[in-house]
């Protein structure tokens, strides 16, 4: 289970230590690519795969699939974690998220977000003043 939020440094290389407890599950290679609300996120080959069906199955007729397929799918990369558990970041998806030095990974159940830190705080604050209604709403849900 990816969950958890870690700081890491992004080294002059572009390189990105990824925390041990997400390694493990990960594997020995993952998939990058743009994500949503300014991160990347970094799939599993197992969690890819089961992303990769359900894009395929969206109706092609319609922009908004189409788009964000397009989306999704052509900034994705497959990268090999070293044996010091670090990946690449391609400059495309550096500037995408807009990363620095300083880099928050945060684990969300099935892929692992990276985000710069301070776009990641600014991001959290504002969820965090918005928790009760989110709540409400998936309390209608039957989620919560």
């Amino acid at each position: 289970m990816l969950i958890g939020e870690y700081l890491h440094t992004l080294d002059p290389k572009k390189r990105l230590s990824l925390p041990a407890k997400f390694r493990k599950e990960l594997g020995k290679k993952v998939v990058i690519t743009r994500g949503l609300d300014q991160c990347l996120f970094m799939y599993s080959p197992r969690a890819w795969r089961e992303i990769m069906e359900k894009m395929g199955r969206l109706p092609v007729g319609q922009s908004n699939t189409r788009g964000i397929t397009r989306f999704i799918l052509a900034g994705a990369l497959e990268v090999e974690v070293d044996g010091a558990g670090r990946i690449l970041i391609p400059e495309y998806l550096k500037e995408f998220a807009g990363l620095k030095q300083s880099v928050v990974l945060t684990g969300v159940a099935d892929r692992v977000e990276i985000w710069d830190e301070h776009v990641w705080q600014e991001y959290k604050q504002k969820i965090e003043k918005g928790a009760e209604g989110m709540a409400e709403a998936l309390g209608d849900l039957g989620m919560l």
